[in-house]
């Protein structure tokens, strides 16, 4: 994937993550097109992160304390949105994914376990987050070094298939109930344009937190 390729999918994602949350937090139930569209979010930012902490001289700890840091800043904002504390917010999946695959790297093994096996219980997505997270990292680390590797449409000797991400997702789609996710892998194929977008940096966080803000206030004021 492109830098610019990469950018255009998280936006892509957060676009389906706000419609998401747009239906939770205002108790609208199954919207057509917006409940089935959401499940693809988070697999979208599971693999381009995935990606990005594949990638030569990326430093998964400065990345998971960046992301735990946003993370605990959300919980609150999360709990007057949804009105739960639990399942923790994303950002914390994604910050134990990096942890694990810091600890991986170090060969931290007892930390790695932690991560991998016990830290994902409060986590929202569960297990199936955390671990389609770190298998998509070491598939990309290695032989995947293309998206549509994944399909074994790159290389024909692609039968080292990259079982582990599909039993992943196949995870995934079982914790959300429906096989919508499944999308998110087509949608990666984008990320291989060059796309000229800008890095957004910080500015996902801040969206993150204040469309979280925004949608709690607009439940508020309907008296949701």
């Amino acid at each position: 994937m492109t830098s610019g390729g990469r950018e255009f999918l998280k936006w892509i994602a957060l676009v389906l993550m706000t419609g998401d949350h747009l239906v939770k937090v205002l108790g609208l139930g199954y919207v057509p097109v917006l409940s089935e569209l959401g499940r693809i979010a988070f697999p979208v930012f599971a693999l381009v992160l995935a990606y990005n902490l594949a990638q030569p001289g990326a430093d998964a700890g400065k990345v998971s304390l960046r992301l735990a840091l946003w993370g605990v800043a959300a919980v609150p904002v999360a709990y007057l949105a949804f009105g739960t504390f639990l399942p923790l917010n994303v950002l914390l999946t994604f910050a134990a994914a990096a942890a694990c695959i810091w600890a991986y790297e170090r060969r931290q093994w007892v930390v790695a376990v932690f991560f991998f096996f016990v830290a994902p219980l409060p986590l929202d997505y569960a297990w199936p987050g955390v671990w389609l997270v770190v298998e998509a990292w070491y598939w990309f680390s290695g032989y995947g070094r293309r998206v549509r590797s994944l399909f074994g449409l790159w290389d024909p000797m692609a039968t080292a298939f990259p079982f582990w991400v599909w039993v992943s997702m196949g995870l995934l789609c079982w914790y959300n109930g429906n096989a919508w996710a499944l999308l998110a892998l087509p949608v990666l194929l984008l990320g291989e344009g060059n796309w000229r977008i800008p890095r957004a940096g910080k500015w996902f966080y801040l969206y993150y937190l204040g469309h979280l803000a925004a949608l709690a206030t607009l439940a508020l004021v309907l008296g949701l």
